[in-house]
């Protein structure tokens, strides 16, 4: 039966302020397991599942009749790994990042992108090989989150000191919440990874439990948001929803960040499992999950649509061309890589520098590319009309309707251009 422990809290002096020093009582949270627990869904939520599925399913489905679903995907699993970051205040713009991903040594010019990049690489191993759900699968997107930041030393390491979210930073006295005491994570850790195994209910179902369950444990001492929102994505590849595409869910999570944070802590009941509390804020949790899956994957498709819309206008421009030429390579590629230079082109491509050189030389004459300098001396190149379709999107994503002109951004984006 999950509860709410008083714990007292006296760390001494330490060298704080009188305030920060002051012994205190605080409340830390206690969960069930959730491996084998049924769960009831009322009717409407059970439709808002399905629908969500069913949209999670067609666009992963539509998705493979594009020219270039890969880079579709790769430029997708870039919007939702950015939004996660953004999450957690690494706000970084589409444009600002895709140059660092370009840049040779990013790390000299741009930290803050480089922990953003480290993001996204983390998400792609996540969905492309943490096929397995075990505790060693979240510990190592959890290490590809953290390897060369200033916590590298906790870089996957299962917490053994208590955390606590909100408040004062040196003690949970004022804490919005506290997670479980660490010596308890290890085996809830064991019980997530066996819920993670399940195949006993909708895919989207065991997603959002899963990722709500992870946030409570957070059982990391940093990188807990977008850890957990990188097992979302696990969970949707593993139970065969989305293979190919990924909706960008963070995005409205987001952008819904203060109903997330108050149906997550709903969550986090005082009592048995099947109270009736316990059940409607369960409901209601995943109601709103399924909901952010559909509004992603709507705004994906629109995304999707305008992509191939500008590929088949850039292929009018380029002719004529040999369907088989790099310039038509190139310009089928540009979508999952708008910047970059010339090696790394001719590495997408699979063409010779010289070939792929005088290929990105044509594209700059018809508008398509303009150079741009990446530092001192890197010559890069840059496709502004896919930027600006990328920005658009995590305009629209970030409006609560969909539409910036009806309402405005709720949370920081990009301006366009």
């Amino acid at each position: 039966m999950a509860t709410y422990t008083r714990v007292w809290w006296d760390q001494g002096d330490g060298g704080l302020t009188r305030q920060d020093r002051r012994p205190c009582e605080y409340a830390a949270y206690r969960p069930d397991g959730i491996a084998g627990r049924p769960i009831s869904l009322d009717g409407e939520v059970t439709a808002e599942v399905a629908d969500a599925e069913q949209a999670i399913a067609r666009f992963d489905a539509g998705a493979t009749r594009l020219a270039d679903t890969e880079a579709l995907a790769r430029l997708l699993l870039r919007a939702e790994s950015v939004a996660s970051s953004k999450i957690e205040g690494l706000e970084v713009g589409g444009s600002r990042l895709l140059r660092a991903a370009a840049d040779a040594h990013p790390e000299r010019s741009d930290l803050t992108a480089l922990e953003v990049l480290r993001n996204i690489e983390a998400m792609r191993w996540a969905v492309g090989e943490a096929s397995e759900h075990s505790a060693d699968a979240i510990r190592g997107v959890h290490e590809r989150l953290l390897r060369g930041t200033r916590l590298d030393d906790e870089a996957g390491r299962v917490r053994e000191i208590q955390n606590w979210i909100g408040g004062s930073g040196f003690n949970p006295c004022s804490a919005d919440f506290v997670p479980p005491p660490p010596d308890l994570v290890p085996e809830l850790l064991e019980d997530l990874v066996a819920f993670l195994n399940e195949d006993s209910m909708p895919a989207v179902v065991q997603a959002a439990l899963a990722h709500a369950q992870f946030e409570t444990l957070h059982p990391f001492v940093d990188g807990n948001g977008r850890t957990g929102r990188a097992l979302i994505h696990i969970v949707l590849r593993r139970r065969g929803l989305a293979l190919r595409a990924l909706p960008p869910i963070s995005l409205i999570l987001a952008t819904r960040s203060a109903d997330y944070v108050r149906l997550l802590n709903a969550t986090r009941y005082d009592g048995p499992p099947d109270s009736e509390h316990a059940s409607a804020a369960l409901n209601e949790w995943i109601g709103f999950f399924a909901g952010a899956c559909r509004r992603a994957v709507a705004d994906a498709e629109a995304f999707e649509q305008e992509l191939s819309d500008l590929i088949a206008k850039w292929e009018a421009l380029v002719q004529p061309s040999r369907a088989d030429s790099a310039v038509r390579a190139l310009v089928v590629a540009l979508p999952g890589v708008p910047v970059l230079t010339v090696p790394t082109a001719a590495a997408t491509i699979g063409r010779s520098f010289e070939a792929t050189n005088n290929a990105m030389q044509r594209l700059v004459e018809v508008g398509i590319l303009r150079q741009i300098s990446l530092g001192k001396r890197n010559r890069a190149f840059e496709a502004a009309e896919v930027i600006e379709r990328f920005t658009a999107l995590e305009r629209r994503l970030a409006s609560p309707s969909g539409d910036t002109q009806a309402s405005r951004p709720a949370r920081p984006v990009p301006y366009r251009r």
